[in-house]
């Protein structure tokens, strides 16, 4: 049951990872072809959700347009999915003591450091494009894992374990960068409201299953909340994911115990019936509600988000983001902006992480994890230059005014990502033990 659970996760990564990646070739295509203003126009056109005067999907005096709406609201729901797996992971996941953090923590460190180092050698902060300095930073956790999954069992357990758990510390520096670097001018009144909402949700989400509701209502009002801030929105879906309850209402257990006894006093029925009698449909009733108890609300969120946001809205995004136009006429497709995005996610990422990996274990902060050696993780410091979304992400951030400088970041991002995520495969498989050894 194991081994199918896991070609089973592995096959979802997989399946994410290359819609994901037809999603980004599609947008190009259609930007280049006859198709590109209708593109254009649509995605800037203004999306409204109004009652009266009000209307949710705005900023101000200014409405969202279907580009905003998806990098500022759906782009919300991935952040709060990052949170969710953030928070699980530093509860009881690869983040949760010293020992399991100090090697993925050095070396996303390391992931970070060396990307900015190169972008600034290439674009310096006082010349054009010297503001994209974070795009290279980021780790893409699904296309990254994704490429991982397609070597199958050849890819010991500790290295999964280490590319995801550094690429969740990247997340983390992502999220303080967008935090910190991409916020204007702060409203401290519309944070106070959303601060009073996040205090009652608390409450609320202990409650488990039926909190459901109240959280998306409650969610809702702080991404408006905190739109109007002045912080960006989408950190909103991160601080968001910490309310909810990791802790369970029943544990396995008495779960267990429970159904037994569910099951010993199940009412007889007859074998021909279809229908079920009140009794019999009280005692499931009371199965499901107890099943539901013995889920944490954290993991079931997160559990009913995956799909949606691996094939909806992280699609989406990459449909609406990587739009390169390569016949431009205002300025020129590739420069130092794409170059420094570029190197710095197939060069910095690994350069940094596997420099930073090497002199923690080298000085003795920590030892080698059993399974790992350095030829595969010269190979997983590759992956991690796949940047893809975060990346993406923050070019809108840093370029959003500026056309020919944002098609230049996302050529970087593309391009690099593809590159890091071909040369860590290439290096992985020959270095990973052959199928037919591990049998």
């Amino acid at each position: 049951m194991a081994f199918y659970r896991r070609k089973y996760i592995a096959w979802i990564s997989v399946m994410g990872s290359a819609i994901l990646f037809l999603a980004a070739i599609l947008a190009a295509v259609i930007a280049n072809s006859s198709f590109g203003p209708a593109y254009w126009e649509f995605m800037s056109s203004e999306v409204h959700l109004q009652i009266g005067r009000f209307n949710l999907f705005s900023h101000g005096t200014h409405c969202l347009t279907v580009h905003e709406l998806i990098n500022d609201g759906l782009m919300t729901i991935f952040f709060f999915c990052v949170g969710l797996e953030i928070k699980r992971e530093l509860l009881v996941g690869e983040l949760s003591s010293f020992r399991k953090a100090i090697l993925p923590f050095i070396a996303a460190c390391g992931g970070m450091v060396f990307p900015v180092l190169i972008y600034i050698l290439i674009c310096p902060p006082s010349m054009p494009g010297g503001e994209g300095v974070a795009i290279p930073m980021a780790t893409d956790i699904a296309f990254s894992l994704g490429v991982l999954s397609l070597l199958g069992s050849r890819v010991p357990l500790s290295l999964k374990i280490f590319l995801t758990a550094f690429a969740v510390v990247d997340d983390i520096g992502g999220i303080l960068i967008i935090a910190i670097f991409y916020s204007s001018q702060v409203h401290v009144s519309y944070l106070l409201w959303a601060l009073l909402i996040f205090v009652v949700l608390y409450f609320i989400a202990k409650r488990g299953p039926t909190a459901k509701t109240f959280i998306v209502i409650g969610g809702v009002a702080i991404w408006y909340l905190f739109l109007q801030s002045g912080i960006h929105s989408t950190i909103s879906g991160v601080l968001l994911a910490f309310v909810i309850s990791a802790k369970p209402q029943l544990n396995v257990g008495k779960y267990i115990e429970r159904i037994r006894r569910l099951i010993n006093s199940f009412p007889a029925m007859e074998s021909e019936s279809i229908v079920l009698t009140n009794q019999q449909i009280a005692k499931l009733k009371r199965v499901e509600s107890a099943s539901d108890k013995v889920i944490s609300p954290l993991q079931s969120m997160e559990d009913n988000l995956h799909n949606t946001v691996n094939y909806i809205i992280l699609p989406l995004f990459a449909f609406a983001n990587a739009g390169i136009v390569f016949n431009t006429q205002s300025g020129a497709v590739v420069g130092d902006v794409t170059y420094a995005i570029g190197l710095g996610l197939v060069i910095g990422k690994f350069l940094g992480i596997f420099l930073f990996t090497w002199a923690a274990i080298k000085f003795g902060v920590t030892k080698m994890p059993p399974g790992m050696n350095w030829n595969n993780v010269a190979g997983v410091a590759l992956l991690g230059g796949i940047g893809f979304t975060v990346s993406l992400f923050i070019s809108n951030l840093s370029f959003g005014a500026d056309a020919v400088l944002l098609n230049q970041a996302k050529m970087g991002v593309l391009g690099g990502s593809l590159i890091a995520g071909i040369l860590g495969f290439i290096v992985l498989n020959k270095t990973l033990p052959p199928k037919d050894s591990l049998n």
